[in-house]
């Protein structure tokens, strides 16, 4: 299982997200799905965390890695099984 924390926020009808997530959980990742219709609040949230509109919009520990065609093509070019088997970076905290 992977050790990456992936977070996606899509609509349960859109073609591009069933595809993601279908890639994603082929690599093993079940990822934290934000539905940006049940939660309508959620979609500022995304589009300022993309800076895009459309869904999917896909962060792989916090990194943004795009919609469906970027995830797949990370795929295709051998970079994203290196992303799912990073493990999260949290900032050390100074005291």
């Amino acid at each position: 299982m992977s050790s990456a924390h992936v977070e996606m926020y899509l609509t349960q009808w859109c073609p591009y997200c069933q595809r993601a997530r279908a890639l994603l959980r082929s690599r093993g990742v079940q990822a934290l799905e934000i539905d940006i219709e049940a939660e309508p609040q959620r979609r500022a949230e995304m589009i300022a965390r993309a800076g895009r509109r459309t869904v999917p919009q896909i962060f792989i520990n916090e990194r943004h890695v795009g919609g469906s065609d970027d995830l797949h093509a990370l795929d295709a070019a051998g970079q994203l099984a290196p992303l799912l088997a990073s493990h999260r970076i949290k900032e050390a905290t100074h005291e």
